[in-house]
């Protein structure tokens, strides 16, 4: 625990007005459970289908349990907070939300960042591309993912329980993030807001930057390929790159600026934390033919074998 005084922080939230807590309250839980359910149905048609063999799939098999874990970590706090008059948090709850939040959305920035990697040499390298991601290798990326968001996360941490609490405890957001937490520290925290601007607001915009960049040169060669060819290779990209804008952009807008503006942030904050992972399953299934197949054909069939 730091060294303040405060065992306990209160979420301030989104909304103040009663009646719009209450109807917010239904639509997020809807929100809350469409995601748990979209993004289960793709991470289980993936495992029940040979779409788990090829390593675009494998990645986004990772990338809809991530965006689960995510949400979770957020979402049923967030939501119990607009049911009740005080939503409370202890200081332990509130830096482990904040750990768990940084670590399971940094490791679905770098799972992005694999996936335009594996569309790169899909695309750019086809010859290669079963050798260069192999089974093996498709786990070291992953692995590699975790561990860097684990170390990512840990940072964050160490940075808030060094810090003291002894003022008011009450956090103008609706989860534990920290730059609401930096707001409430009763030492001078500018030079920290420097650190997380450079370390987490300057990576994002770099990864963003570097996907973008990628994508651009992935085009640019589907331009040679046949018809067939760059349209199904388009529809795969044009998924990543709708979901990397939706991610990544109220993320940059985050944490970029110099931390005072986070009435602003809780709304940017709601893109990542449960817009963009609402949609996610859609973007993937909707405009993806081998995905619309294989749901097809384990949920189908399923249902065939529970009616014999």
């Amino acid at each position: 625990m730091g060294y303040g005084n405060l065992t306990e922080f209160i979420l301030l939230g989104l909304f103040h007005n009663e009646d719009v807590k209450a109807i917010c309250a239904v639509l997020f839980l809807l929100c809350y459970l469409a995601i748990l359910c979209g993004n289960l149905v793709v991470l289980l048609t993936i495992k029940g289908s040979q779409l788990s063999e090829q390593p675009m799939y494998f990645f986004l098999s990772y990338l809809s349990f991530m965006d689960v874990c995510f949400t979770t970590t957020v979402a049923p706090k967030f939501i119990i907070g607009l049911l009740v008059q005080c939503n409370t948090i202890s200081y332990n709850g509130c830096i482990a939300q904040m750990f768990y939040a940084h670590f399971f959305g940094a490791t679905e920035i770098f799972i992005l960042v694999v996936m335009a990697y594996d569309r790169y040499v899909a695309i750019c390298r086809p010859l290669y591309y079963m050798l260069t991601m192999s089974r093996q290798v498709c786990y070291i990326l992953v692995i590699g993912s975790v561990f860097g968001a684990f170390i990512h996360s840990l940072v964050h941490v160490l940075v808030i329980i060094r810090l003291p609490f002894c003022g008011t405890n009450e956090i103008d957001h609706y989860f534990c993030d920290i730059f609401p937490l930096l707001k409430l520290a009763c030492t001078d925290t500018r030079l920290l807001v420097i650190v997380i601007i450079t370390t987490t607001g300057v990576m994002s915009i770099l990864t963003f930057v570097a996907l973008v960049i990628s994508y651009i040169i992935i085009l640019s060669i589907l331009r040679t390929r046949s018809s067939e060819g760059r349209r199904k290779a388009l529809s795969t990209c044009g998924s990543h790159i709708t979901i990397v804008f939706m991610f990544f952009l109220p993320l940059i807008f985050t944490y970029v600026p110099m931390g005072d503006s986070v009435g602003n942030d809780k709304v940017f904050a709601l893109f990542y934390t449960m817009i963009a992972p609402l949609f996610n399953p859609l973007i993937y299934t909707l405009r993806n033919t081998d995905m619309k197949n294989a749901m097809r054909k384990v949920w189908c069939q399923d249902k065939l074998f529970e009616g014999k």
